[in-house]
C-alpha cells in the first residue's frame, strides 16, 4: 500500500497540477496528424480524355509516345495520376502580353 500525504493545496493548484497531468497524457498518447491533403485520385482514361478534351485514341497515342505524365499500367488498364494531369495542363499555360510586358520591364 502507498503511503497517503496530506498537504494544503489550493483548488487554483489543483486544477494547475490536473490540467498538467492531462496534457502530458495527451502529448503521449496523441495520433499521428492526418494530413490535410486529399488521397491522390487515379482516373482511368476515359476520365483523362474528358479532363484533357481529347479523345480515347489520342490518348492511347500519346501514352505511347510518353507525352502524358502520372500514367500506370495495371493489367490491360491504363491510370493516371489527377494531380499530374492538372500540373501537366498549367505547364502548357501561355502567358498574356501583359505578363510578358510586365517581366520584360522587370528584367530591364
Amino acid at each position: 500500500m502507498k503511503n497517503l500525504v496530506f498537504t494544503q493545496i489550493s483548488i487554483s493548484e489543483i486544477r494547475d497540477l490536473f490540467r498538467q497531468e492531462l496534457e502530458t497524457y495527451f502529448k503521449a498518447n496523441r495520433e499521428p496528424e492526418q494530413s490535410s491533403e486529399p488521397p491522390e485520385q487515379f482516373i482511368t482514361i476515359r476520365e483523362a480524355a474528358k479532363l484533357l478534351n481529347l479523345t480515347v485514341p489520342t490518348m492511347y497515342s500519346k501514352v505511347s509516345r510518353g507525352e502524358l505524365p502520372g500514367v500506370m499500367k495495371r493489367s490491360k488498364r491504363l491510370y493516371f495520376s489527377r494531380v499530374e494531369l492538372i500540373e501537366y495542363l498549367r505547364k502548357g499555360r501561355r502567358k498574356s502580353n501583359a505578363e510578358i510586358e510586365a517581366e520584360a520591364d522587370k528584367y530591364l
